[in-house]
């Protein structure tokens, strides 16, 4: 397999990839926000309903605070990395064969070799790397042909590296 394509010099192009490996990184923050929103409504409502009064109402406050702030906070760091990532915009592109993904942008280059990749996770526009458990890049879906975009899923799909 031998799958070269170029990523142009799109200002908008690496705050979509800063998005993507940022929303699957801090996904947990959102689910531990929920739990924390969750519980210091309950227990606000469960301390007005037993009639346990102000001494536990502030910790319960504390809660839903904490809640909505982690809830935030994915949100923001995406925004924040969408709008700084925009500066960074330089032509690349990518080669992949069957025993490494090399890329390069400007004049920078690096590769993952398929040996270390244990999964791949796709998105509409993006499959995702993960190296261990830790999102490594992403391969760009719409910058690749057709053909070359079947031959990679096919690929990946041969090695178990996409989900059943």
């Amino acid at each position: 397999m031998q799958i070269r394509f170029d990523v142009p010099a799109d200002p908008g192009y690496p705050g979509r990839v800063a998005a993507v490996l940022s929303a699957v990184r801090l996904r947990k923050f959102t689910v531990i926000g929920a739990w924390l929103l969750g519980l210091g409504v309950a227990g606000l409502a469960l301390a007005r309903v037993a009639g346990w009064g102000e001494p536990l109402e502030s910790l319960y406050y504390a809660l839903i605070i904490a809640g909505v702030l982690s809830m935030l906070y994915a949100p923001w760091v995406r925004f924040k990395a969408k709008r700084q990532s925009g500066k960074y915009a330089v032509e690349g592109g990518y080669d992949i064969t069957d025993d490494n993904i090399m890329m390069t942008s400007g004049s920078e280059s690096g590769g993952i070799a398929w040996d270390g990749v244990s999964r791949v996770a796709e998105t509409p526009e993006f499959w995702i790397v993960y190296v261990g458990r830790i999102p490594a890049t992403v391969i760009p879906k719409n910058l690749m042909s057709a053909a070359e975009a079947e031959t990679l899923r096919a690929f990946m799909d041969d090695r178990g590296l996409l989900p059943a």
